[in-house]
Parts: C-alpha cells; sequence; structure tokens
C-alpha cells in the first residue's frame, strides 16, 4: 500500500523504520499543511518496506511518502 500525500505539506516527524512492523491506524508519521499538523496512519497491516521522505521535506500532491505491504 503506497501512502502518498494528498496536498501541498511538509514533512513534521516520521515515526517508523523500514522494516517496522505495524497496525492499521498505527501513526507513522506527521505532515503540515496550511499551518494544521495531520497525523498519518497505516491504512493495513503490514510492514514498512521503504520510506521516500524526510523530516523537513516538501511534499507536492501525490507524492511518496513511503510504502507498507
Amino acid at each position: 500500500m503506497d501512502l502518498k500525500a494528498k496536498m501541498p505539506s511538509k514533512v513534521e516527524a516520521v515515526k517508523v523504520a523500514v522494516g517496522d512492523t505495524v497496525a492499521k491506524g498505527t501513526e507513522v508519521a506527521v505532515i503540515e499543511a496550511m499551518k494544521m499538523k495531520t497525523p498519518l496512519v497505516s491504512p493495513v497491516d503490514g510492514t514498512v518496506k521503504s520510506i521516500s521522505v524526510a523530516v523537513g521535506d516538501r511534499l507536492k500532491p501525490g507524492a511518496l511518502i513511503m510504502v507498507i505491504e
């Protein structure tokens, strides 16, 4: 499952690492858009396969944040 940015935003925190096992609903990152911080949660149970962002990165809509399988 690809986790992608839905709007222009900035990465505030990445709360998991590659190889971590996560449950559906686990907070995996925090982004900031329009001065509002929004937690991103895993949409599935799985393992973090890749992380494509770092704290401070600016994201465009559709940018890949991480892959959870």
